[in-house]
Formats: C-alpha cells, sequence, structure tokens
C-alpha cells in the first residue's frame, strides 16, 4: 500500500460549515471512496483553512483520483463543496501532494 499525504486550502469563513459536512457525508460518497481503494482516509483542519489529508491506496494520487473523478457522486460532492475552496473550484483537482520522507512502522 502506498501512503499519499496532500494538503488544500478552504476559506476561513467557510471553515465551520466545511467541518460540519464532512461529519455527514453522503453515504453514497463514502461508498465510493471505499471502491476506488481509498483506505484509512483522513483529513486535519488548521485554523488557517489548511487542509492536510492523508490515505492508504494500492494506486498513485493520480490513479485514485481518476477512478473517484468518473463517478457521479464524486462530481455532485465536489461541485457541492466548491463553494468552500480557497482559490480553486474543486479541491479533487487542486490537491497538492505532499513527499513521505519518513515512517516510523
Amino acid at each position: 500500500m502506498k501512503r499519499v499525504g496532500f494538503q488544500f486550502k478552504v476559506r476561513t469563513d467557510r471553515l465551520e460549515d466545511y467541518n460540519e459536512h464532512h461529519k455527514h457525508v453522503w453515504p453514497e460518497m463514502l461508498a465510493a471512496l471505499r471502491a476506488t481503494g481509498w483506505g484509512n482516509y483522513t483529513l486535519f483542519m488548521r485554523a488557517d483553512g489548511l487542509i492536510f489529508g492523508y490515505f492508504e491506496t494500492a494506486h498513485s494520487l493520480h490513479e485514485a483520483q481518476a477512478a473517484m473523478a468518473a463517478l457521479d457522486v464524486n462530481t455532485r460532492w465536489q461541485e457541492f463543496m466548491a463553494g468552500f475552496m480557497d482559490g480553486a473550484a474543486r479541491a479533487d483537482e487542486n490537491f497538492m501532494e505532499l513527499t513521505e520522507y519518513f515512517h516510523l512502522d
């Protein structure tokens, strides 16, 4: 499994709502993430809107994103969340992948 870390930015004036929506992610979106291999998917939020995401996959970030992009539920979720993004229409198209440089097993 490959560990993938990435970041993107959410508007600071929308952080509370953004967080609240993630407490109630659509069941079909959760199922799509699982079906496309996004294991142990976790999001962390900083007070200034910087989001750090992490997941484990058998694929690259690009391949995992492509699998999700092919699904209608992802398109609907990304459009629903677009108003929360800082400078980007869709978070899933603006992930900045981070380089793993240390791992304690």
